[in-house]
């Protein structure tokens, strides 16, 4: 079986039929991202200097106790109020009695927005998808949608859903979380998405996708939850490797849908759609659905936006060791350590080359990309509990996470 990628979501088709004669018909992303399950081929050693978490620190941990997913079907409250000052919404728009696909569709529709990120060397730039975040009007979408356009100082502009375009400024990005925030200062009565919880989702239970595929804005596709917590990792080198425990849908999702909230029938956003599997290695423009899509859980894009929003930068914590994952990795078995720096998280706890890590506060490791991706819903500050094989004896050691700042920031 071929290597899955990652299609960069930005492939063009006709000009939408409601979009004002001025929009621009936005031309394919520049490179396209790769979209690996964990115990898929990969390169020989990741080094990354490593074990990326969620970003947050103490505001990141108020927020995920903000958001528990306990609360999330019978929250009485209308709105949050977030680090940055900004408010976002989290009381479900649809009764459960009135779930439908259709509902669904008309009540995030106007939440929902396409994103033209221009840049040299292309004459339309990328296109992707995004959702208001909160009552400020600022918008979520995939860093790897404006990334060339931020690294070249080109225009982003948002298009909503009545066809009104307007020029966006980048609040912030995450590379290690494939986030951006976006502020529109031109844009007015933007309304914000409810925001809900990825973690209370079922595996069978129905979802509803939403973006601007193959340059069709305002499209909405539907699916099923297939799998949950799906260790996977997109981008083509370790400058923009994005690491993602992932929602897996098989709802449609096809180039031109990254960014685009995926949303439950109550219509709350529980995750960010980033990646699709493709079988076969693609070129840009050739890729698409193939009934295997992933989303960022929502959860880890409220406290990755609430950072951005709130200081523009974003970071994530390490431990300052290096694991197997390439096809020596044991898939299986569980991570192995190749090496440790002097003075890090990792050396502290006692770990040591050639350990393999099986377990992450009790839940089961088999790979090394397993590892990092466990270490992802954590925060810098956290201590963590991990079961390690060393040398044929099993142990337990405590690791306190440190934190540096996304390269993207």
């Amino acid at each position: 079986m071929s290597e899955p990628t990652t299609d960069p979501w930005g492939q063009p088709l006709p000009q939408h039929p409601h979009h004002p004669p001025q929009m621009a018909v936005p031309a394919p992303e520049p490179r396209p991202k790769r979209a690996r399950p964990s115990r898929w081929v990969w390169p020989a050693v990741l080094v990354l200097g490593l074990l990326a978490g969620i970003v947050g620190g103490a505001g990141g941990a108020a927020l995920w106790e903000r958001y528990a997913p306990d609360d999330w079907r019978d929250d009485t409250s209308s709105s949050v109020t977030g680090l940055s000052g900004s408010t976002t919404v989290s009381q479900a728009p649809i009764d459960p009695d009135d779930a439908s696909v259709a509902n669904v569709a008309q009540a995030l529709l106007p939440s929902t927005v396409q994103i033209i990120a221009e840049y040299a060397g292309e004459d339309d730039g990328a296109t992707g998808s995004g959702f208001v975040f909160d009552t400020e009007g600022h918008i979520v979408t995939n860093n790897h949608v404006v990334a060339s356009a931020a690294k070249d100082k080109g225009p982003v502009y948002v298009v909503d859903t009545a066809g009104h375009k307007e020029k966006a400024t980048i609040v912030g990005r995450s590379s290690v979380y494939d986030i951006a925030v976006l502020d529109v200062p031109g844009a007015k009565d933007l309304k914000p998405a409810s925001l809900g919880a990825a973690a209370a989702l079922r595996i069978g239970e129905p979802v509803v996708a939403f973006g601007s595929p193959l340059g069709l804005s305002a499209t909405v596709t539907s699916g099923i939850v297939s799998a949950l917590n799906r260790p996977v990792t997109t981008g083509e080198s370790a400058d923009d490797l994005s690491y993602i425990n992932a929602v897996q849908t098989d709802a449609a999702i096809n180039p031109g849908n990254s960014g685009g909230p995926l949303v439950n029938l109550l219509g709350q956003v529980v995750g960010v759609n980033s990646a699709i599997a493709t079988a076969g290695g693609t070129t840009q423009g050739e890729a698409g659905n193939i009934g295997v899509g992933f989303a960022i859980p929502i959860e880890q894009v409220k406290i990755t936006a609430e950072q951005l929003l709130t200081t523009g930068k974003a970071s994530y914590p390490i431990i300052g060791a290096k694991v197997q994952t390439g096809t020596d990795d044991p898939a299986g078995d569980g991570a192995e350590v190749i090496s440790v720096d002097d003075g890090t998280p990792a050396a502290k706890a006692g770990l040591a080359k050639g350990d393999i890590v099986t377990a992450v506060d009790g839940q089961r490791i088999t790979d090394g990309i397993g590892l990092i991706v466990a270490i992802r819903t954590h925060q810098p500050g956290e201590t963590v509990e991990f079961t390690v094989n060393s040398a044929g004896r099993t142990k337990k050691v405590s690791v306190k996470l440190a934190g540096v700042s996304d390269p993207a920031s």
